[in-house]
């Protein structure tokens, strides 16, 4: 055995577990009068934000919340929404962020396979916990009731307890529960379910811990950077990102609805520098109405991770004050672990060449510890030559535990050692990746492989076309041909026959799309398009 191996173990003074929970323990005592959330009229310092955090852990100790037990949440962005993300761990349980947009039986079904002792639930959304109370079966969670005092909306209260009442009764000093080990869970997020019931994607505190410290060196944050939340925090606890605003003594500005006027009006007035969002946020932002909008006097960080804005949306941005960042990760990933880590050179690029470096999504994040593209068969990379197709996969701290109560899918998933995205892509010479299609996206038309990538990457070129989906229609010839969904700008027109021929001139004749469907395009609650439902739709066309 190695000297270094040698009376030199692990004690209490040189190794403990790690946790998100201590960056909010820091910035109170560090900076205890700094604006730790804006929330209408709404004041809180990082001292106060503490003190209601310890409150929520000591009542919920008190309701006899355990170690290892489940608090679900219907929550908007709101400071109730912040208080879980520390005061549920605080306590040593498993905070449940539920996608409010969901249906009742879907969200009934995670309650359920969750096992909630607990379900938080905002005004706003009590007839949808309402409704799923009553489809659970067995022993329904405590219900507590939230009531935004800045934002009035209507709805029943469903339980007895009202959440200030409950907060107000817990010990402001209470002694959180440090985790015995950084790979306790501290939370668990559902998947969107759009095949069969949805996956409960269960984080750890080391996991959350280096993410969390990750948004700060990707989003280069400053001390005491100012955060809009129009992100939902249920996606994928918010990025992160709860957490790391205590990493840098940030100030959280919570929107509870994403709306132009009120985006411009939290931009101007309170000076934000960082936000996140689908691309339907920077079409909020942008198609905005003129006497909405705002001249901003600093330069706003907004992160997207969805497919990559298209050049003229970029642009527009970047004149309203925006510099965008492409970003790309899912919810085993605890949201985005990659970057399209901009360099200064590509911006000498001409328009096409830099659209190209622009459509990639990148490079690990600091936190993770490998990405790269395997063929999924042999496990072997891929040559790093752009064009051989393979799957993503990731390994690292920054992966999920596995799958709540499925084995099976979690042994699938992390087969061979990696952690298998789905997602099909290349990898570049250097080193960046870049996605070509969900492997359940891929159209095989004659025994051709068509990515519906380039398709809809084609399709936004077009001056008329706002949003573009494309997805496989069944064809009694070819097997499968492109289907394009097509959602236009507001004032401009296009055809079928301009539509198609538009594609052709940039593609490959067989991989254009044969039939074109002019639609508003179903999209998920983050924003994200919903292909399967045009899969469905396509078969009808």
């Amino acid at each position: 055995m190695s000297a270094y191996e040698t009376d030199l173990d692990k004690n209490p003074a040189n190794y403990q577990p790690l946790t998100p929970l201590t960056f909010l323990a820091r910035s109170a005592a560090v900076y205890p009068d700094q604006a730790a959330i804006i929330h209408g009229r709404q004041r809180t310092t990082y001292a106060q934000f503490y003190a209601r955090c310890r409150q929520l852990a000591s009542s919920l100790a008190k309701a006899g919340i355990r170690k290892g037990e489940t608090v679900s949440v219907l929550l908007a962005n709101t400071p109730a929404m912040l208080e879980c993300h520390y005061g549920v761990p605080m306590t040593g349980a498993v905070l449940n962020t539920l996608n409010t947009r969901l249906d009742a039986p879907t969200i009934a079904f995670s309650l359920g396979h969750a096992e909630a002792k607990v379900l938080i639930v905002d005004k706003e959304f009590s007839k949808l916990a309402r409704d799923a109370l009553a489809l659970m079966e067995g022993q329904h969670p405590i219900v507590i009731d939230y009531v935004d005092p800045e934002f009035p909306v209507d709805g029943e209260r469903v339980g007895a307890i009202d959440y200030e009442q409950f907060v107000a009764s817990g010990d402001a000093s209470f002694a959180w529960l440090w985790p015995a080990d950084e790979w306790e869970a501290i939370s668990l997020n559902y998947t969107s379910g759009t095949t069969g019931n949805p996956k409960g994607v269960v984080y750890h505190h080391r996991g959350a811990y280096l993410l969390a410290q990750g948004n700060v060196l990707t989003a280069s944050m400053p001390k005491h950077p100012v955060y809009l939340w129009t992100l939902p925090m249920f996606h994928c606890n918010g990025w992160c990102f709860p957490w790391s605003l205590s990493v840098v003594g940030g100030t959280h500005v919570t929107l509870r609805w994403v709306r132009p006027k009120l985006i411009w009006e939290a931009l101007s007035e309170h000076k934000v520098t960082h936000l996140c969002g689908a691309p339907i946020v920077m079409s909020t932002i942008l198609n905005a109405p003129a006497e909405d909008k705002r001249v901003l006097s600093q330069k706003v960080e907004f992160f997207t991770a969805a497919a990559p804005p298209p050049e003229a949306v970029l642009a527009a941005m970047s004149e309203q004050g925006f510099n965008v960042t492409h970003l790309y990760g899912l919810t085993e990933t605890y949201g985005p672990a990659v970057v399209n880590d901009w360099k200064d050179d590509w911006n000498l690029l001409d328009g096409p060449k830099r659209a190209q470096k622009k459509a990639r999504q990148g490079v690990r994040y600091h936190a993770l510890e490998d990405l790269t593209v395997m063929d999924p068969e042999t496990m072997q990379r891929v040559p790093a030559d752009g064009e051989t197709m393979g799957e993503v996969m990731f390994r690292g701290n920054i992966v999920m535990k596995g799958y709540l109560k499925n084995p099976k899918a979690s042994a699938e998933a992390f087969r061979g050692g990696w952690f298998h995205s789905g997602d099909l892509g290349v990898l570049h010479p250097d080193g960046y990746i870049q996605l070509k299609d969900r492997s359940k996206d891929i159209i095989i038309s004659g025994g051709e492989n068509i990515s519906s990538i380039e398709v809809e990457d084609v399709l936004y070129k077009h001056p008329a076309i706002q949003a573009a989906a494309v997805v496989a229609r069944p064809d009694e010839k070819w097997g499968e041909t492109p289907c394009a969904f097509v959602e236009l700008r507001p004032g401009k027109q296009a055809t079928t026959e301009e539509i198609i021929a538009w594609c052709r001139e940039g593609l490959a004749h067989f991989k254009a799309p044969k039939y074109v469907v002019f639609t508003e395009l179903p999209k998920t609650s983050t924003g994200k398009i919903q292909k399967f439902k045009l899969r469905d739709m396509a078969k009808d066309v």
